[in-house]
């Protein structure tokens, strides 16, 4: 279902505590699908709907980041569950991760993709795009469209206010019933990319890119 906020009505919004995130990754994965990403700045408050994530295990998946043990690149990820993990693509793009599980448990999720719901007017400034699906349908694009930078690496998302703007994760008003489990996208071969740990919102047009033919779907209720 396609909603906007009201300005009042983003202000309003408050972050999930950090229990939310201290718990098994396939579930935190699950229930952040309808959550609200938020980011507060000067210029404007950002919120999208999330409608696609990933989840990054760190035993039995060799697409973790951690999969090969600690690295200073992905050491936010054992850090306490609710941290913020961004790293870099390519060399030029950003993701933007939100960290699960207990504190030295490397486990994180990947939002992949939100449908814009307030602050779209700066999320165009932003892209560079004037067309909604453009604006957030992919984990790079959705970081840039919220304005994430390498700054907010390890900030926790459970207490923002820090330098760079309050980003966070809320609740939505109407959250749906039931999300849809797949196979990765995006992993080289032998990433773990047949695993069924991708969750999107069913039926909506906003996700990066629909389930791959042939991949198995399945179906869980929050």
């Amino acid at each position: 279902m396609d909603w906007s906020l009201t300005r009042p009505e983003a202000e309003a919004l408050r972050p999930l505590p950090r229990d939310f995130y201290l718990r098994p990754t396939r579930q935190v994965a699950r229930e952040l699908v309808g959550c609200l990403l938020v980011h507060r700045t000067a210029q404007a408050t950002i919120v999208g709907e999330l409608v696609e994530t990933e989840a990054y295990l760190c035993e039995g998946d060799p697409g973790c980041h951690a999969a090969r043990g600690r690295t200073e690149r992905n050491d936010p990820m054992f850090g306490p569950p609710g941290t913020i993990y961004v790293y870099q693509i390519y060399g030029m793009h950003l993701c933007i991760n939100l960290v699960t599980a207990p504190e030295g448990v490397p486990e994180a999720v990947l939002l992949r993709a939100a449908m814009p719901a307030a602050g779209i007017e700066e999320m165009r400034r932003r892209r560079g795009r004037e067309r909604l699906k453009d604006l957030c349908s992919g984990p790079a694009k959705l970081a840039e469209a919220f304005g994430v930078t390498l700054e907010h690496n390890r900030r926790d998302t459970t207490r923002p206010g820090l330098a760079g703007g309050d980003l966070f994760v809320a609740r939505a008003p109407d959250p749906p019933v039931e999300v849809a489990v797949t196979t990765r996208i995006g992993l080289a071969r032998g990433r773990g990319e047949e695993l069924l740990l991708r969750y999107l919102m069913p039926g909506s047009p906003w996700v990066s890119r629909p389930p791959r033919a042939g991949a198995p779907v399945e179906f869980e209720r929050r």
